[in-house]
């Protein structure tokens, strides 16, 4: 009973760690101070649920968790998340909390599903398929994201396109203005990256505990590596670079090609998705 409270607890603390760095990252892009709030709350609860298992944990075997690798690295996890949280409190140092918990983000997950902790082969392989469905689900997540993301830009060009050639029509006042459609676009993409990389993350910790023979150069892998670094190019263009327009639109809708070769064609080359066993 104990192993699977802490199975969920441990559950849970991902589901609202990824919550929380998706929105630190929106704040690193937009200087969002109503998502940096909620982003801190939600990693303060993750902090007091780290906290609380840490407690258990020492009570239930009587020392100090750090004598095996998997306790260290939970002990790690902590100890990052708590410098952070106190150094974003205190010192107010932007952006420390942000990056200090992509690698906290990253050592969680690989404490919280790898098997070689766990006491009974059931509860492993039962964790490592919800390692896959967690991944899965946020790669749909930010593949449904970019591809809201790709209409709107559509509807922008079309829009573009209408108000250029002075074509008053009945389509163009049922859309919304331009900058309404691009700052949605943009949104979706915010989205839509952090969440992509997130599931990366979970993807690859799968293939590790799952693949007898895990090839890096998995064309998948290189795909969604590929589209990571398209939409991060986009950002940068769009917070950086200061492009708007038709020519930020046309890369967006570019980058939405990739999504679709990388899900439809790519897929079919790679060695294990689809076909999971």
């Amino acid at each position: 009973m104990f192993n699977l409270v802490m199975s969920r607890l441990h559950e849970g603390m991902i589901v609202i760690y990824a919550i929380s760095i998706l929105l630190y990252f929106m704040d690193f892009l937009h200087h969002d101070k109503k998502a940096n709030r909620i982003a801190f709350w939600l990693l303060s609860i993750v902090w007091i649920l780290q906290t609380i298992f840490l407690f258990l944990y020492m009570a239930r075997t009587g020392r100090f968790p750090v004598l095996t690798l998997f306790e260290g690295l939970y002990f790690y996890a902590w100890v990052l998340l708590t410098l952070s949280l106190f150094i974003n409190r205190i010192l107010r140092v932007d952006f420390t909390v942000f990056f200090t918990n992509i690698i906290g983000f990253f050592i969680m997950a690989i404490h919280t599903f790898a098997p070689v902790q766990m006491p009974t082969t059931a509860m492993a392989k039962r964790l490592i398929s919800e390692l896959l469905l967690i991944h899965i689900t946020m790669a749909i997540l930010s593949y449904a994201a970019f591809s809201l993301s790709f209409v709107f830009s559509l509807l922008y060009l079309l829009q573009y396109k209408l108000l250029k050639e002075k074509k008053w029509g009945h389509r163009l006042w049922r859309m919304q203005d331009l900058s309404k459609l691009e700052k949605m676009s943009y949104i979706l993409n915010v989205a839509g990256v952090p969440m992509l990389l997130l599931s990366l993350i979970l993807g690859l910790q799968w293939a590790f505990l799952k693949l007898p023979h895990f090839l890096w150069y998995d064309p998948k892998i290189i795909g969604s590596f590929v589209l990571l670094i398209i939409y991060g190019i986009y950002l940068y263009l769009r917070v950086r670079k200061n492009v708007f327009g038709k020519s930020l639109a046309l890369w967006n809708m570019a980058a939405f090609l990739i999504v679709l070769i990388n899900f439809f064609l790519i897929s079919r080359l790679s060695a294990f998705h689809f076909w999971y066993s």
